[in-house]
């Protein structure tokens, strides 16, 4: 495998440990806990692992460990610094005992389940320390949640003789952790599961998980391109660039990026959900900023965008709910449609409100609403280009208020997407560090006989050497939410929080840059170099922490 200098450079990097971390540990027990909702619900399916304290790692003195058996998974989407834990996970066990074994179950949990999997040695986990990306063992989808999943995953880890599982993912992923915990603790199967916050979207986090790994790189990488798109910008003078950022169910990724690099305008899914704000609403918003920038002269500037923003504009919600209802049920009818009346089909079957609104879709954002479905028979959000959407109906207003004398200037877009550009970059210092202390942390809850317990790592505004390490169980983190039509135990999103400190920084400063340019160029991450440059965390986390 051929290495590119900065490779070769990052496998000497040493990832910073908590100072706790790095001699022998004792786990110190806190207070009991509950659930954030649904208390009730949530302890009678959980009942094994409800309630359990929360568990800080403090300095103790050195014990003898038996050797043991770990199995790791990589669940859902990719986010930098996946291979840092293993890593850290890596290390630990075997600092616990150096006869003890990782085993890496090949492209997410499906591998457990066909029992697919590699031991990992030293040599392929150091070929692998620093890098971007989940190629070690790769990733999957595949949701643990039928009881014959869990036996089949039985069979390999007795066969193996595994003491303890750890899956790296994502909400989804970690209940299903913790559903799996819950069902091994009951059975008495003697087997310890363990969570690793993962996404990059960040909404997967609360006061014990202050932030999701992988976040802190990817918004580093989007504001990095998206400094380079408004240094263009602000060179040739003459387009309006729509940028979409990754972010279905939270704004997470848009809020920080606009943080790091002042764009013009920022649009906050969330805010647009808590003003009720209708499409129009929003097109407006751009389009005002657009006609008052062109006052001044300047016929260009910035919008980013989040991914799932369609999903919270209320009436498009509404819109969308008709929808799949109506597909769902009339799909054969609907396919008889010849191509060139489908509109006109679906406007007549709709509610006049759904109506209305369907009908002033640009064509081919209507087309995208009623053909594209995913398995459920629900519209795909994320195939949806909302930035063309956005600019196509920001272009009819402004040709309207042109004619109204409302409007001076030019208008031209450019679009873009940033998505997988993100995922697997080569983790920053700090997502470098949190990573293989999360890593590290869960062998030591493994150690401490925990399950059903996810790695925390707090106190990350400070260097490395004070972060807090310990374990919180993950029943504390869920509440009950209907999905496909029953009720269902789920870790709680994050959303932004509209009286949180990061979006009120935002709030403060977005007037000053719609109307002037304050483009941010943040650069490339730099690895190497003064501390404030390499290992600064993210600003969300920053302004959260209030440091």
């Amino acid at each position: 495998m051929t290495k590119s200098a900065l490779q070769i450079a990052r496998a000497a990097y040493q990832p910073k440990l908590p100072k706790a971390l790095k001699g022998a540990v004792i786990a110190k027990e806190g207070e009991a806990t509950q659930s954030v909702a649904d208390q009730e619900a949530i302890k009678a399916l959980f009942p094994n692992t409800y309630g359990m304290p929360l568990i800080q790692f403090v300095e103790g003195n050195a014990v003898e460990y038996p050797a043991i058996k770990v199995g790791v998974i990589l669940s859902g989407g990719q986010a930098p610094g996946g291979h840092n834990v293993i890593s850290g996970l890596f290390d630990g066990i075997k600092k616990l005992n150096k006869d003890s074994k990782l085993y890496g179950f090949i492209l997410g949990p499906g591998g457990l389940v066909d029992h697919n999997y590699m031991e990992l040695t030293s040599d392929i986990i150091d070929e692998y320390r620093n890098t971007g990306g989940f190629d070690i063992i790769g990733s999957g989808r595949t949701k643990l949640e039928k009881e014959e999943q869990f036996e089949k995953g039985l069979e390999i880890i007795k066969e193996l003789g595994i003491n303890a599982l750890v899956i790296i993912g994502g909400d989804d992923s970690n209940t299903n952790a913790c559903v799996l915990a819950e069902y091994y603790a009951a059975k008495k199967c003697g087997v310890q599961v363990i969570g690793c916050p993962k996404t990059i979207d960040g909404d997967l986090k609360n006061e014990m998980i202050e932030t999701s790994f992988g976040f802190d790189t990817a918004c580093k990488t989007y504001s990095e391109m998206i400094g380079n798109i408004q240094r263009d910008c602000n060179s040739s003078r003459k387009y309006w660039h729509f940028i979409k950022l990754m972010g279905r169910s939270a704004s997470h990724i848009a809020l920080e990026c606009a943080l790091q690099t002042q764009p013009n305008l920022c649009i906050v899914s969330e805010e647009v959900e808590a003003n009720n704000m209708s499409l129009d609403d929003v097109v407006t918003y751009i389009a005002q900023a657009v006609a008052n920038r062109a006052v001044e002269g300047n016929n260009y500037g910035t919008v980013l965008i989040p991914e799932g923003l369609i999903e919270f504009i209320p009436a498009m919600k509404k819109l969308i709910a008709e929808l799949n209802d109506f597909l769902a049920h009339n799909a054969a009818e609907f396919a008889m449609v010849k191509k060139s009346q489908q509109r006109e089909y679906i406007i007549s079957k709709l509610s006049k409100e759904n109506a209305d609104i369907y009908a002033s879709l640009p064509e081919g954002v209507a087309r995208q609403l009623t053909l594209d479905r995913d398995p459920h028979g629900n519209v795909q959000v994320s195939l949806i280009e909302t930035e063309k959407l956005l600019s196509d109906m920001v272009a009819v207003k402004l040709a309207q208020w042109k004619e109204e004398g409302k409007y001076v200037g030019k208008f031209a877009a450019q679009h873009h997407f940033f998505g997988y550009e993100g995922r697997c970059a080569a983790p920053s210092n700090f997502d470098a560090d949190y990573c293989y202390s999360l890593g590290y942390t869960a062998s030591m809850l493994i150690a401490n006989g925990k399950t059903g317990y996810m790695s925390s790592v707090r106190n990350t505004t400070a260097p490395a050497e004070e972060w807090i390490a310990g374990g919180v169980p993950i029943t504390m983190m869920m509440n009950m939410e209907r999905r496909h039509g029953e009720m269902k135990p789920v870790i709680q999103k994050a959303l932004v929080k509209l009286d949180g400190a990061p979006f009120k920084a935002f709030a403060a400063n977005r007037e000053e840059w719609a109307l002037k340019t304050s483009y941010v160029y943040p650069g490339p991450i730099q690895y190497f170099g003064p501390t404030e440059v390499c290992d600064e965390p993210t600003k969300t986390l920053q302004l959260e922490q209030a440091k």
